[in-house]
């Protein structure tokens, strides 16, 4: 899944798969982004241990900045997490993780893409609501940090061909 692409400030953001040696980075990324963090030994179980569950990592520079993370269940992908290094948000580089994630996830035959959301959160919602997701209801007290709810939303995914190109495009031979 090494994709290289270029940022909006010429810089070479590459996506990977995540692999054991990445986690020390999402560590890093996990404890700027979120109030409950998962741990080292609940990566490293993900990576080892659960079939469904696929991550990648965005890097600029061979920095890791972002990683994502989804389970792929069937027809259907949920996304676990999505984090970007403090010092790099703002940037849409969260989008651009997003916008990989989903493209993976199609990619790999996922016809649907849910999640669940803070519902204080509008920033994440306001991409999400960008990317196609919609709000399909709310899970009462989700965040056992302070007992917040989630929003849960959905996707539709294109339809992609092994090749990488979405059902019905017409590329040059």
């Amino acid at each position: 899944m090494d994709n290289v692409i270029e940022n909006d400030q010429g810089e070479a953001l590459q996506f990977k798969l995540m692999t054991l040696s990445d986690i020390p980075d999402v560590m890093v990324i996990e404890h700027e982004a979120f109030t409950l963090p998962w741990t080292e030994e609940a990566f490293r179980n993900e990576l080892m241990n659960n079939h469904f569950a696929k991550y990648m990592v965005m890097e600029i520079d061979g920095t890791a900045i972002g990683y994502a993370g989804m389970w792929t269940i069937m027809d259907e992908a949920h996304i676990t997490n999505i984090a970007v290094r403090q010092a790099y948000r703002g940037r849409k580089l969260g989008e651009r993780l997003l916008d990989e994630l989903m493209r993976t996830a199609a990619y790999l035959g996922m016809e649907r893409m849910t999640l669940e959301v803070r519902v204080s959160n509008l920033v994440a919602q306001r991409l999400y609501e960008k990317k196609g997701f919609e709000s399909a209801g709310i899970r009462k007290g989700y965040y056992s940090d302070n007992m917040e709810d989630a929003m849960i939303m959905w996707a539709n995914l294109p339809s992609t061909g092994r090749d990488g190109t979405e059902e019905g495009s017409v590329t040059d031979s």
